[in-house]
């Protein structure tokens, strides 16, 4: 079955950098378009950067020129690398693809941007 599976986040002072990894199995993953989400408390799930089969990228305003999203189709893997990162980055990334009618998810991984 599809497999998402983040790893990554944690906790990071203003100004600094995370990378976020996603690993997926059980598809074709080279095909599929790859997208990274997120959600902070009480806000709803909002789409931050995808990467299509071809590899271009598309990025939510607030993140472009500071998030790029990657792949490595060798790897069934999806990256997001977080530069400048601000206290309202805060939230649960989730690693996402569409499969047909299907949405997967995986289990998400928290960041935490505090001084």
């Amino acid at each position: 079955q599809v497999q998402l599976v983040e790893s990554g986040g944690g906790l990071v002072q203003p100004g600094g950098s995370l990378r976020l990894s996603c690993a997926a199995s059980g598809i074709f993953f080279r095909i599929y378009t790859m997208a990274w989400y997120r959600q902070a408390p009480g806000k709803q799930r909002e789409l931050v950067a995808s990467i299509s089969s071809a590899g271009s990228t598309n990025y939510e305003d607030s993140v472009k020129g500071r998030f790029t999203i990657s792949r490595d189709n060798t790897k069934n893997a999806v990256y997001l690398q977080m530069n400048s990162l601000k206290p309202e980055d805060t939230a649960v990334y989730y690693c996402n693809t569409l499969i047909g009618s299907n949405r997967y998810w995986g289990q998400g991984t928290q960041v935490t941007v505090a001084s």
